[in-house]
C-alpha cells in the first residue's frame, strides 16, 4: 500500500481523531515506512461492538456484586478483563483460590495482606477493591 493510501476513515468513537493504528506503506521511493491512521470502518465498528459486549458484561457483574451474588473482586476482574486463571497466575494461587474468594462470604474474611495483594496486582486500593464505585 501507498503512503496516500492508508486508510484515515475519522469515524470512530473509540479514537476520537486520533491515531491509534500503526500500518506500514511504501513511500515514493518505494521503501517501507510506518504511518499511524484512525482505522477503516469495518474494523472500527468491530472494535466497537466488542467494547460495547465487554461493557455490557461488566454491567451484569456489577449488578451481581450489587445483588450479593459475588465479592467486588468478582467487578474488579471484569474491569481488568481478567478471568481467575490469569488473577491466580499473577497472585501466585491457585484458580480454585481466586474462585473461591468470589464468594461475598469468603471475600469478606480474607486477611489484609491478601487484599493487599489483589490490590497491587490490579493497580487499586484496597477501599477500592472492596466497593464498585
Amino acid at each position: 500500500m501507498k503512503e496516500e493510501d492508508v486508510t484515515q476513515e475519522d469515524k470512530n468513537k473509540l479514537y476520537e481523531g486520533k491515531n491509534r493504528l500503526l500500518e506500514y506503506a511504501v513511500d515514493k521511493d518505494g521503501n517501507y515506512t510506518q504511518k499511524l491512521s484512525v482505522g477503516f470502518e469495518p474494523k472500527n465498528i468491530a472494535l466497537e461492538q466488542a467494547w460495547e459486549l465487554i461493557d455490557d458484561e461488566i454491567a451484569v457483574t456489577k449488578k451481581r456484586v450489587a445483588a450479593g451474588e459475588l465479592s467486588t473482586l468478582a467487578y474488579h476482574m471484569e474491569i481488568n478483563l481478567m478471568e481467575p486463571g490469569l488473577l491466580a497466575q499473577h497472585m501466585g494461587y491457585f484458580k480454585w483460590t481466586v474462585k473461591r474468594h468470589l464468594k461475598p462470604k469468603v471475600f469478606a474474611k480474607l486477611k489484609t495482606s491478601v487484599l493487599e495483594k489483589y490490590a497491587g496486582v490490579l493497580n487499586i486500593t484496597v477501599k477500592q477493591l472492596k466497593s464498585i464505585e
